[in-house]
């Protein structure tokens, strides 16, 4: 088997083929350990930290200059990208990946890349057109961009229905991506963090190249409810490219709320909040969630507002729109801005209230499109056609009722623009954020120049704005002063106008006052600071943790856990065995001996036959400890003549078939099921999906079967009253996975175990060696007991005890076996009828034989 750093050689042949000399020179290779080794032999390059900013778009203005035949380059001041990093350390070096937005030939590529590199710290993607084409304006603008804002292709007129050549052309761009980042990384020191939907599959490639990455994701759209996200075909794909992440971070909570929903419904996972963070335990690893809205540049809008020529514009478009009251709004052309629908309020407006025409003017400008195709051009004539029917209805000369601002326009003339409307209208059907009512804000703050402008008196000028804001955009919870509106009714928008134009001053200052707090103080640099400073956090341990590749192609994860944490094996536990001479075999049942998807929980002929031979040897004492009752057990393992069973968790215990069941406590305290079973029913029958199991000694409510959520809801609020109504009685209210059981005080695994081990020494059987196999939560209580009931000082000789878990996951047993199978070769390589086996070496196994979350 080869070891992880050896594929990591194998990659690196692959991609750098042809990388140029600067580049090569910051290669680092990773390395990754096989169970038997350890992962302190990384090769790589320390050097200065680096924050690596992986984008669709490098932060760059380009353009080639036909006397010398050159490109040139400047920093595109306006990026995001770059305005984040003055939220970074000035020791901290930032390093730019990402496409240029322009077509470079072959032959200009590598001296482009090292001009690049040398001056600008960027890294670009050099993407072949045609995969460029399909990958960004096919599936990244047509498919998922629509997607995630909640608009799917139901018909072939609407929307564009899912391509697998465009899939695989998203692909290979994320690997493009993933091979350029690898050129720069020191994945000791360095952070890597993505930008958007762009590149949701980059965390699968780095992860699976440099395990112990550090790694955050910000998605800067919408993420849509579990019911629109389930229909990507490609959907588990990219869900475990964001769980590949340390940190993945969101504008809102609904954002956030909703890829936790799919994590559950999708993949079984579930969420913990602790401390104010939000963490999915996601095989060994814990994936934070970040929910902070991105904020602006203050000091860009700051230093626009202080220029003189802001003032002159200024001037000039108070003048041209001298007594009317200026509504603004800021939009691209794009299918979900609601331009449209915002004429439409304006002109139910100025309908409604024929005094306000003459008086009122909305302000459009349009920024250009970002994406091609159809539906750009559809929506872009129906803005001109309704904006042109208004104004042909409700304008006369001299006024129109909707002016036309085609862009691109300067940031200098958007902050003049700002400056001068007493309102802003931000109407999207759906956005991400919308940073648009931000730098609004912010620029009705004024400046010297401005005010001047405007003819106010400095200091002692009142601070005025108005904002209606879209419910359905990412800026609206931070923005509690604007009038929040539904876009699709355009009525509401209508009053909403309405509202803002007859609003008191004094309310318009009180609301200007408190947005200005906020924006001020959450702006860009205080987002990537704080974004820096959780993904610090949630990558901290990496290097405390081994790790194990799980799963194929974009299903591929890692599996973190301890360093003492090893796989057991037949070779390993044998001689051990061989040597003892009182041996305590314990045997969970479900998920153990047998798997939990099967229907038919019987065990097999095989399973029978094992036990059969262990518990033949006189050196031996099995048993199988199980949550299932007596009656279950006891017809299953007839035939196992010589084999204990501990059921219902310990609470009956028999030592062999012609044993008696023993009771670990009386049976007379059982008056607390009069009350606790009606309360069980209720929510069966409340919860649909759900069932409830009774015990002997225990009552269990599943909601295995229920939604999700809902189950999950009704579990937490079962616990609560199950707690509240038999808070006086001796028994214990637990949750588990997909279960509420309330069962007597006193009884668990680890307590049958205890009580095995000291009727054993009672008849001076003292175990040396103990083998103990367990796969879910309520096994952890075993694999603490263990080794602490066997070690007393009474014993004679020191116990060999294993404890061993099914499944690679976090664990308090030191050892694992993959999967019920490698149980079986296990306890076969023991049986002294069967010939001794070769070890099990660790192989990789699909997620559907290696589920961590049985616990």
């Amino acid at each position: 088997m080869l070891s992880h750093s050896c594929f990591n050689l194998i990659d690196l042949n692959e991609y750098t083929c042809g990388t140029n000399s600067a580049l090569m020179s910051r290669i680092t290779t990773s390395g990754m350990v096989s169970d038997m080794e350890d992962q302190s032999g990384v090769v790589s390059c320390v050097g200065k930290e680096k924050r690596i900013i992986v984008a669709n778009m490098l932060p760059l203005k380009c353009w080639f200059d036909e006397e010398t035949k050159k490109w040139g380059f400047n920093w595109d001041e306006d990026a995001l990208v770059l305005q984040l990093k003055d939220g970074f350390e000035s020791n901290v070096e930032v390093v730019y990946v990402g496409c240029l937005n322009v077509e470079i030939e072959d032959c200009d590529q590598e001296e482009v890349a090292q001009v690049l590199l040398d001056k600008y710290n960027c890294v670009p993607t050099f993407i072949p057109v045609d995969i460029m084409n399909k990958f960004y304006h096919g599936f990244c603008k047509h498919y998922l961009w629509p997607l995630f804002h909640y608009r799917l292709a139901m018909t072939e007129n609407l929307g564009v229905r899912f391509d697998s050549t465009k899939w695989k052309a998203y692909v290979s761009a994320n690997k493009i991506f993933a091979d350029r980042v690898s050129e720069v990384i020191n994945p000791d020191h360095d952070y890597v963090w993505i930008q958007d939907y762009h590149l949701l599959l980059l965390p699968t490639f780095l992860r699976k190249r440099f395990h112990r990455i550090k790694l955050g994701f910000f998605l800067h759209s919408p993420f849509p409810t579990s019911e629109i996200y389930r229909t990507l075909p490609v959907r588990d794909e990219v869900l475990r490219g964001l769980l590949n992440c340390d940190l993945v971070g969101f504008h809102t909570f609904d954002y956030a709320r909703h890829f936790l929903s799919c994590c559950k419904r999708l993949l079984g996972l579930e969420y913990k909040s602790k401390r104010g963070y939000i963490g999915l335990e996601y095989y060994g690893r814990t994936v934070s969630i970040k929910i902070l809205p991105v904020g602006i540049h203050m000091g860009q809008i700051e230093s626009v507002k202080a220029l003189a020529d802001t003032g002159k514009k200024v001037k000039e478009l108070r003048e041209r729109f001298g007594g009317k009251f200026v509504m603004l709004g800021v939009d691209d052309i794009d299918i979900f801005k609601g331009i449209s629908m915002k004429f439409w309020a304006m002109g139910q407006l100025l309908q409604e209230y024929p005094d306000l025409r003459g008086k009122v003017v909305l302000v459009q400008i349009l920024n250009p499109a970002r994406s091609q195709g159809q539906d750009i051009q559809e929506v872009e004539n129906e803005t001109y056609q309704v904006a042109s029917e208004i104004n042909r209805r409700f304008g006369d000369s001299g006024y129109e009722p909707i002016v036309f601002v085609h862009g691109p326009v300067s940031t200098q003339d958007k902050v003049a623009y700002y400056a001068i409307s007493d309102c802003c209208v931000v109407n999207a059907l759906r956005d991400g954020m919308n940073l648009v009512p931000y730098k609004y804000t912010v620029s009705r703050q004024g400046s010297p120049e401005i005010d001047k402008a405007m003819g106010l008196d400095g200091q002692e000028a009142s601070r005025k704005s108005v904002i209606i804001v879209s419910e359905f955009i990412g800026c609206s919870p931070s923005l509690s002063g604007a009038i929040r509106v539904n876009p699709w009714n355009v009525k509401s928008v209508t009053d909403a106008m309405r509202s803002a134009i007859s609003r008191p001053d004094m309310e318009m200052q009180l609301c200007h006052e408190k947005h200005y707090k906020y924006v001020s103080s959450h702006d860009v640099a205080y987002w990537a600071r704080s974004f820096d400073q959780d993904l610090a956090r949630a990558s901290s341990d990496h290097f405390n943790k081994r790790f194990w590749e799980i799963g194929f192609g974009l299903n591929f994860r890692v599996v973190a856990l301890s360093p003492d944490f090893r796989k057991l094996s037949v070779e390993h536990i044998l001689s051990a065995y061989r040597r003892a001479n009182n041996r305590l075999i314990l045997l969970d049942y479900d998920g153990t001996m047998t798997p939990h998807r099967t229907v038919d929980k019987a065990p097999s002929d095989e399973v029978i036959t094992i036990l059969k031979d262990l518990c033949s040897d006189p050196k031996n004492v099995v048993f199988i400890v199980s949550g299932r009752g007596k009656e279950s057990l006891s017809t299953w393992f007839s035939p196992c003549r010589r084999l204990g069973l501990s059921a219902e968790h310990g609470y009956f215990t028999r030592w062999t078939k012609d044993s008696p069941w023993e009771c670990s406590m009386s049976a007379a305290g059982f008056g607390w099921k009069k009350t606790a079973l009606p309360v069980m029913v209720h929510y069966r029958e409340a919860t649909d999906g759900s069932s409830i199991e009774e015990k002997e000694s225990a009552l269990v409510w599943h909601h295995e079967q229920a939604d999700p959520d809902f189950g999950l809801g009704q579990a937490k609020e079962l616990h609560d009253h199950l707690e509240s109504v038999l808070a006086n009685e001796p028994v214990v209210v637990k949750r588990g996975q997909h279960i509420v059981e309330v069962k007597p005080q006193g009884v668990s695994k680890g307590v049958a175990v205890e009580r095995l081990v000291a009727s054993m020494r009672s008849n001076s059987r003292f175990p040396d060696f103990v083998l103990c196999i367990g796969d879910d939560s309520s096994d952890e209580d075993m694999f603490v007991s263990v080794p602490n009931c066997v070690t007393g000082t009474s014993s004679p000789a020191v116990a060999e005890v294993f404890a061993c878990t099914v499944g690679r996951k976090p664990s308090k047993a030191k050892f694992y076996l993959d999967d019920t199978d490698d149980v079986i070769k296990l306890l076969h390589g023991l049986s002294e009828k069967a010939p001794v086996r070769c070890p099990i070496y660790p192989r990789r196994v699909s997620s559907s034989r290696c589920n961590p979350y049985d616990m």
